[in-house]
């Protein structure tokens, strides 16, 4: 069986000369984000909290109370403008699938690659707004999304 690199490990030490890594990818700090929202019967797609460009998402998490019969929450993002000036459309379930949200949980979102999991936001200055939403029926009690990411 031979050797083989990563893409981080041969821009690390087999490339010639060596290639910067991006911090977002080796060495950045990790930061957090956390928003919570008490909903009052009511359907929404809630603007939790925005991240910065160039941020590399790591994890998320949303938990919920009991939020009633057949309502069900997604994560995802808000419509915005990207870096080089172009419009992004809203993506509601961009990290987490619209699930049912009618007991008290918490479960992750961006849990894989294909739902965004170790993606880079593409954003102008303002950021990518995080969204939830609480849809399928009117939903009353509190949702809580925590984010963990890195940038530098």
């Amino acid at each position: 069986m031979g050797t083989v690199y990563s893409v981080q490990k041969t821009k690390w030490d087999q490339d010639t000369p060596t290639t910067k890594i991006k911090t977002n990818e080796n060495a950045g700090r990790v930061r957090s984000s956390y928003a919570n929202y008490v909903a009052d019967a009511e359907q929404s797609d809630i603007q939790m909290f925005n991240l910065p460009n160039g941020a590399r998402i790591l994890t998320m998490e949303v938990a919920h109370a009991a939020l009633g019969s057949s309502t069900t929450l997604s994560v995802g993002y808000a419509a915005h403008t990207k870096a080089d000036g172009t419009a992004q459309a809203a993506d509601v379930d961009e990290y987490k699938a619209a699930a049912a949200s009618t007991g008290v949980a918490v479960t992750g979102a961006a849990l894989t690659e294909a739902l965004g999991r170790y993606s880079v936001c593409d954003a102008d200055g303002t950021g990518v707004p995080i969204t939830v939403s609480l849809a399928g029926a009117n939903g009353t009690g509190t949702i809580s999304l925590a984010c963990t990411w890195v940038i530098d």
